[in-house]
């Protein structure tokens, strides 16, 4: 290798590098370039010469950067087959590099000074400690140099510990000798940090505090010459600063709390200094969060200590002083987190064995906590809820007098926060300049703003559980204010009508805000205070005042009946104001605004949004008032039924889903008559007009033929005025009433809970076989009579979607049967737009009607069912021949049932009704049925994930699509909503409870794969239910449901994936496995497993999952059937030897067997070739780094016995000599 074959191979990089970086290069010439450099990297010999000679200094910064890439992946890729020499030579100029090879600090670009200190990081965890034992010495040698070399030092270490700890992205063995040996080190580390960090900032508060100190008179120039080496010396600070923050998070915590906390005395000091603030508080808050042992965080209360609290609290005024600066701001919230996380360590230290007294500044602390959430910045506030939670939670401090002194004003402070204001697009308050940057939309601040919300009702709840009347005494004045406040509507007029609030009116938002609090404040003081201290005089002064007010507002008048609800627990004192209360609810069911019903032609005039909210909300203050309070209401109930009755006699006053609210609370009260004749008689008279409707000829003609019904409700019509024309609007709202009626009284109709009023109103029957009681419901009689036409209806629904039947929709209607956009919307998972929510109308034309209509009442018949099986229990179980019925009208043309139609027909119908049916009709009702519907769910989703992983194949040569949230988007998500339903149905059915709850809260409810756990291994115990048992029995249900449960591990639905692979595959296997399986079936279960990891291995917690299932078939299986070692050799780069082994211990049953984890583990290493990346590492380049000899003590040879690969059996000796 001559020199001038380096230089000339160096120019032409030079020129590629250039050409690669010019933006006027063409896209040929570039790539050309870029091959040409990557060739270069992958197959020259002579890269070390060539990078080295690029990095100069000398060289542009492009330049110079290129050339430390070469040398970077000279020790990436090349290491392990470089000569010792070459190692040594290499070594030695990258030290040189920092040493005297970079421009000075300020000058030096930062990409070159990270390439540079992942080089050194690179080598230390290929060669460190064994082979490289003075690295630190020489670290710190270089340190001595200068400031320019320091940070390039802190560089290194950050990056080895960001590597070894934080990421911990190299082999087990290294990983594990180069932390122990940094453990070692770690207070000479720990002392070189501090001291650098200690020197360079004294030197930079000299220099910049030099020309204060000097005489006037003194020429400036020092001044100026003192900048550049002032700048030099913050920049260590802020090097040495990041550097400790990654290593606080995991030292020993004697290290942060050494030599009588210095370094917290240290970082506090520093938040005075607004260069380095926000790096000092990054470690503060790094080091307060610290978990571990009570007793080696107790030091961390020396931050209560009187300096400590001077400095944050007057860093904290001094940042805020200087107004809204986004640096200040970003270092405000940083010491927000350092207080929240000191008053969590507080709440574990105080009151547990460490002896721990309450800090004398804790008042100064509660003060400044306080002023946090008091500031304009809406996330500053709700950042202090959960520690203001764990303090008035906590044992000790709750009964503290300094804690209980901060409750009135933390609930003062609330009532601001309640109030929803501070919208980034908006101007209105001072929160919203701070919500400019902390959200990107209106719809942002407002998800946001609801979870604070709902958040500070729990934290206020519990502040009252410490003081209950203060809250309620705050409550009442805010009321009576509110109650007496001219309103404002603001700029904006709501379009419900003139001179309206809409939800963003100064009025609204206050009234809102004010009843959230009193709701929260005087729930919580019912359930604190006793019966006899509760201020009965004033809540029911506040309650009359509350029924007096009169508003036109509808938005105002929902925030009135929240009131009225909240403050009714008082009547229970005073019963004879409930009439006044029934009065104005029933006044609200009716409520209307006068601009609306100037327009009543035969259609109703399409109402907004608010006003149908307060109207249904005054029903189902109603309803909950008749649930919760029944014994109360009782003796009103004449007067109750009269209201009712009166308003169900003209038939355009209410809409169904109205008059069905208030059917509903006739039902619970009657509930209450505790007689079984009584009961019935009631429900028979309530009911009469429903039944004479839905059996009357014309109706059963209506509902038993798809095109009859068409007709009937109107969709078969063109329509000229799609906004005010609808002339079946009235019989569609007939079949409505007659549903939502079966529906109201199914749910609400019960026996008396106690079986001795039960049997004394003749409700009880006597036990099952079981041991389980008996009972009739009074609404069965009545209900079944309608049975058969509601049968009918929905096989003629489910009808509707034939294609002839789709055909025969009016122009209009053609679109009848699709989704609602809201449905679509909430799928897609798109924002609604905040104010249409209350000022459209409900729906804006006879489609949208048509549409609301269809799927509302496919929803309602199948909650009626789902509602069946719990109201009338066995008289329902044993309609004659029910299997049959069910399965020929709600399973009836599944073919062409849309998904968004299935799914809400599997959860509101099948689950509940196969949850709650007794043993005794598992073979007559539920086999029947779940057989033929698993077999055909499994074929319908097998087809549709087919046409998605088709589709996803075929996407790259077609990608132009118009639509943005395109159908097929849409369907996508549907299917994997769909799968999601029906493995959840098949786990209900199959897996009893106790098994599955202890893993899987995590996972259950979220849509999303955030949710899913790291680590689950399915419970030992999930055991299979009676149900699962008997359907397990029968041949076809057993086949169907395997074969779902397994197909679906390869579907592309995570969440779908983990719960199926932790709670339903292994139990169900387990069943059939004392049966003779054939061994082709036992190679596709275990295929399909690994067919799973194939898709879902880049998830950390599928990949757990899907390991442990492989490991628990493989271990289980392969003793009986050798076809699952064939499966195993065609898994790619799997180490026979390996499988021999694993094999060989697995058969020999004499064999000490290993551990558990170690056997897993062998299992997941020899598996490992099928297991998914994520796309990003899928065609990375493999970085292999080589153990070096055990550092400590003899490791025994792993399962694979790992040779360790000494190279050039050099053995121990150093590599690299100081």
């Amino acid at each position: 290798m001559s020199a001038e074959q380096v230089s000339g191979l160096c120019e032409q990089l030079v020129k590629a590098v250039t050409v690669i970086m010019d933006p006027a290069s063409t896209q040929r010439y570039r790539l050309e370039a870029l091959k040409f450099c990557e060739e270069f990297k992958e197959k020259c010999p002579i890269c070390v010469p060539c990078g080295l000679k690029l990095a100069e200094k000398t060289q542009t910064a492009i330049v110079r950067h290129f050339g430390l890439q070469i040398l970077e992946h000279v020790v990436k890729y090349r290491w392990n087959n470089m000569p010792r020499l070459e190692k040594v030579y290499l070594k030695n100029n990258v030290m040189g590099l920092i040493s005297s090879g970079t421009q000075s600090i300020l000058e030096e670009e930062s990409h070159i000074k990270d390439v540079l200190s992942r080089i050194v990081v690179e080598m230390i965890k290929r060669e460190w400690p064994q082979h490289w034992p003075d690295m630190l010495k020489e670290l710190d040698t270089l340190s001595k140099q200068g400031e320019t070399q320091t940070e390039l030092v802190m560089f290194i270490l950050l990056r080895l510990a960001e590597d070894v700890v934080t990421f911990q992205t190299l082999p087990t063995q290294r990983r594990r000798d180069i932390q122990q040996t940094l453990t070692q080190n770690m207070e000479k580390i720990f002392s070189f940090l501090l001291t650098a960090l200690q020197q360079n900032v004294s030197k930079y508060r000299r220099m910049v505090g030099a020309p204060q100190e000097q005489e006037v008179l003194t020429t400036p120039q020092t001044d100026l010459a003192q900048e550049p080496k002032a700048q030099a010396n913050c920049r260590v600070g802020i090097a040495a600063l990041n550097t400790l923050a990654g290593y606080i998070d995991w030292v020993a915590l004697s290290h942060i709390t050494a030599d009588n906390c210095k370094l917290l005395e240290m970082l506090c000091l520093l938040l005075n200094e607004p260069e380095l603030q926000v790096g000092a508080a990054e470690c503060l808050l790094i080091a307060v969060s610290r978990k571990g042992k009570l007793e080696d965080r107790k030091p961390l209360m020396v931050l209560f200590g009187d300096i400590a609290m001077h400095c944050i609290l007057s860093a904290a005024q001094t940042a805020d002083g200087e107004g809204l600066v986004e640096k200040h701001y970003v270092f405000l919230k940083r010491l927000c987190q350092v207080l929240c996380a000191l008053g969590s360590q507080l709440c574990a230290l105080l009151g547990s064995d460490c002896d721990v007294e309450t800090p004398a500044n804790f008042g100064k602390y509660l003060e400044s906590f306080l002023a946090f959430t008091t500031h304009p910045s809406q996330f500053l506030r709700s950042s202090t809820q959960i520690t203001w939670g764990a303090l008035f939670r906590h044992e000790v401090l709750s009964h503290d007098p300094l804690l209980l002194a901060v409750v009135p004003k933390y609930l003062r402070a609330s009532m601001t926060n309640l109030v929803k204001v501070g919208f980034p697009s908006k101007a209105d308050s001072p929160s919203c300049e701070y919500s400019r940057f902390d959200f990107d939309s209106d719809e942002d601040f407002n998800a946001f703003f609801n979870s604070f919300r709902a958040q500070q009702g729990e934290v206020m709840r519990m502040a009252c559980r410490l003081d209950p009347l203060t809250g309620f005494q705050m409550a009442g004045e805010w009321l009576k204010y509110q109650l007496t406040a001219p309103v404002d509507t603001g700029p904006m007029n709501s379009k419900t009508g003139e001179g309206l609030c809409s939800i963003f009116s100064p009025s609204f938002v206050q009234w809102d805000a004010m009843t959230f609090f009193s709701e929260s404040v005087i729930s919580q003081m019912f359930r604190t205070m006793d019966k006899d201290e509760i201020p009965v005089n004033d809540g029911i002064d506040l309650l009359q005042l509350v029924l007096n007010f009169e508003t036109k507002d509808p938005l105002i008048l929902s925030c009135v009946l929240t009131n009225v609800s909240a403050l009714f627990p008082f009547v229970t004192y005073r019963p004879e104001y409930l009439p006044q209360v029934l009065s104005k609810l029933f006044a609200s069911v009716t409520f209307e605004v006068v601009e609306e019903s100037k327009f009543v032609v035969s259609v109703q005039a399409p109402r907004t949004r608010a006003v149908k909210n307060v109207r249904r909300h005054a029903c189902s203050s109603i309803i909950k008032m008749c649930r919760d309070y029944p014994q109360l209401v009782l003796p009103n109930f004449e007067m109750l039924y009269n209201h009712v009755k009166q308003l169900l006699s003209n038939e355009l006053l209410l809409t169904q889903m109205e008059k069905c609210a208030l059917m509903e609370a006739l039902v619970l009260i009657s509930n209450q008559f505790k007689d079984y004749e009584r009961q019935k008689a009631f429900l028979e008279e309530l009911m009469a007009p429903v039944a004479g409707l839905w059996l009357s000829p014309e109706m059963q003609r209506v509902l038993s033929d798809p095109e009859a019904f068409i007709s009937y409700v109107g969709a078969d019509n063109k329509i000229a005025d799609p906004v005010l024309e609808d002339p079946s609007g009235l019989n569609r709202s007939r079949i409505s009433f007659c549903v939502y009626t079966i529906l109201g009284v199914v749910k609400r109709a019960r026996w008396p809970a106690a079986t001795e009023e039960a049997k004394a109103g003749g409700f009880f029957l006597g036990y099952l076989p079981s041991g389980t009681p008996m009972y009739r419901n009074p609404c069965t009689e009545q209900v079944l009579k309608l049975f058969d036409n509601l049968l009918a209806l929905i096989r003629t629904h489910n009808n509707l979607y034939m294609p002839e039947m789709v055909a025969r929709l009016g122009d209009t209607f053609a679109k009848a049967l699709d989704m609602l956009e809201v449905e679509k919307n909430a799928i897609l998972g798109l924002p609604q737009p905040l104010l249409e929510l209350y000022d459209s109308p409900v729906y804006k034309t006879v489609l949208e009607r048509m549409q609301g209509f269809f799927c509302t009442l496919y929803d309602n018949c199948f909650h009626i069912l789902g509602n069946a099986g719990p109201s009338m229990q066995q008289d329902f179980y044993t309609v004659e021949g029910l299997a049959t019925q069910l399965l020929s009208s709600a399973f009836n043309n599944l073919n062409n049932i849309p998904d968004y139609r299935l799914r809400p027909m599997l959860r509101v119908f099948v689950k509940p009704l196969v949850l709650s049916c007794p043993s005794e009709y598992y073979e007559t009702l539920v086999c029947p049925m779940l057989g033929p519907l698993f077999t055909y769910l499994h074929m319908r989703l097998s087809q549709k994930w087919q046409v998605i992983n088709q589709r996803s194949m075929l996407c790259e040569d077609d990608a132009a699509d118009d639509n943005p949230e395109s159908q097929e988007m849409l369907e996508e998500q549907l299917v994997r909503l769909l799968t999601r339903e029906v493995m959840d149905l098949a786990t209900v059915c199959c897996v009893s409870k106790k098994g599955v709850e202890q893993n899987t809260t995590a996972a259950v409810d979220g849509d999303d794969d955030e949710a899913m756990a790291t680590e689950v291994t399915p419970p030992a115990n999930a055991e299979l239910t009676e149900l699962g048992k008997c359907l397990m029995k029968q041949e076809d249900v057993c086949t169907a449901v395997l074969i779902t449960a397994y197909t679906s591990l390869s579907w592309k639905d995570t969440l779908s994936c983990q719960r199926t692979t932790t709670q339903l595959c292994w139990p169900l296997l387990k069943q059939v496995l004392p049966g003779n399986l054939l061994p082709d079936a036992v190679s596709w279960f275990f295929t399909s497993v690994l067919k799973g990891l194939q898709v879902h291995g880049q998830h950390d917690g599928c990949m757990a999952a899907l390991v442990h299932l492989a490991f628990q078939i493989y271990e289980a299986l392969r003793p009986r059937y050798a076809e699952l070692k064939a499966v195993m050799e065609q898994i790619p780069d799997i180490q026979l030897d390996s499988l021999e082994q694993f094999d060989s211990k697995l058969l020999n049953p004499t064999l000490q067997k290993v551990a558990d984890k170690r056997r897993k583990d062998h299992f997941k290493r020899l598996i490992s070739g099928c297991i998914g990346k994520p796309i990003g590492e899928q065609f990375r380049k493999e970085v292999h780094i080589r153990n070096l000899p055990s550092l400590f003590k003899k490791v025994k040879p792993s399962l694979e016995t790992d040779v360790l690969e000494n190279e050039d059996g050099e053995g121990f000796n150093v590599l690299f000599e100081p």
